[in-house]
């Protein structure tokens, strides 16, 4: 039997419908990963809070590349690496010797993240990108090219509710 996503109507109070109702949201699970190699060098502690922009982890190998995140760095003109929102958090300390440790995170990949980690000059459809702290959207200015989602308030405290462009 087919199942869908799709709403067959909008009556919020009567239904019951939610950030998680329709295909509207997409939500991917991701590993943060971190090893630390017999002999090496303590990679430190990698830590990912809930409501921080992702992005790719270009430190793994392969196609784990696109299977592990890390929290977005900030780049000039905006990181092409963000995937979306973390809706988990995770904190890994590797000891020495162990292989490798992970964690899954739940992203928001596209659609609506409630609690998105922005800066406090954003307001209601702001573009935003991750081009000046690391995990924090910023207002796009002209020049910015990886535009990650858009402000659907004005935040409140550095968070706010946002819609993330799809890019994965």
């Amino acid at each position: 039997m087919a199942t869908s996503t799709l709403l067959q109507k909008l009556d919020v109070e009567a239904d019951g419908f939610g950030a998680s109702t329709s295909n509207r949201r997409q939500i991917e699970t991701f590993l943060v990963r971190v090893e630390y190699p017999t002999g090496g060098p303590d990679p430190g502690t990698i830590t990912i809070t809930a409501g921080d922009w992702v992005a790719l982890d270009t430190t793994q190998s392969g196609a784990d590349r696109a299977l592990c995140i890390r929290t977005a760095a900030n780049v000039a003109l905006g990181n092409p690496l963000v995937v979306g929102v973390a809706l988990d958090s995770a904190s890994l300390d590797p000891l020495e010797g162990d292989p490798a440790i992970s964690a899954p995170i739940r992203v928001v990949i596209a659609g609506y993240a409630e609690a998105a980690n922005v800066d406090g000059a954003v307001a209601a459809g702001s573009p935003l990108v991750v081009d000046t702290t690391a995990g924090r959207a910023h207002v796009a200015v002209t020049g910015d090219l990886s535009v990650c989602g858009v402000a659907l308030a004005a935040d409140v405290a550095n968070v706010a509710p946002v819609w993330v462009y799809k890019q994965f």
